[in-house]
C-alpha cells in the first residue's frame, strides 16, 4: 500500500470517526415541542406554567436541555421533569414559561440539545 493512499484511508476514518463520535451530532434531536402545565409530573413536582421545566420520554430526571425553536432561533434551557410527550411526532412537552421564552404557544419545530446527562 503507497504511502498516498494510506494517508487519505487514514483522514477518511479520522473524519468519519470524529463526525460519528461528535457531540453536537450525538446529542440533538429535532422534532414537535407541545406545551403543557398543572399537573403533577412523574417525578412527584407539578408543572407549574412559570417554571423552565419540561417532559422527555427517555431522559433522566434533572436533565437538561436546550430547546431550540427551528423558526426563529430562540433557545431556552430547562430542566427534564416529566415523562412524555406521548403523541406521535412530538419529542417535547415544555411549561409555557419554556414556550413563551422560545416564541411559540402550542406547538413548534425545536431542536433539543442536551446540556447535562446522556441520552437514554
Amino acid at each position: 500500500m503507497n504511502t498516498r493512499y494510506r494517508v487519505a484511508f487514514f483522514a477518511t476514518t479520522l473524519l468519519s470517526a470524529i463526525s460519528i463520535s461528535s457531540p453536537l451530532l450525538a446529542s440533538t434531536k429535532t422534532g414537535i415541542a407541545s406545551t403543557y402545565s398543572g399537573e403533577r409530573t412523574a417525578n412527584g413536582e407539578y408543572a407549574h406554567a412559570h417554571a423552565l421545566t419540561a417532559a422527555y420520554r427517555t431522559l433522566p430526571f434533572g436533565t437538561k436541555v436546550k430547546v431550540t425553536n427551528i423558526g426563529n432561533g430562540q433557545s431556552v434551557i430547562v430542566r427534564i421533569n416529566d415523562r412524555g410527550p406521548y403523541i406521535k411526532g412530538r419529542i417535547i412537552d415544555l411549561t409555557p414559561a419554556g414556550a413563551k421564552a422560545i416564541g411559540f404557544s402550542g406547538l413548534a419545530r425545536v431542536q433539543v440539545a442536551m446540556v447535562s446527562g446522556r441520552w437514554a
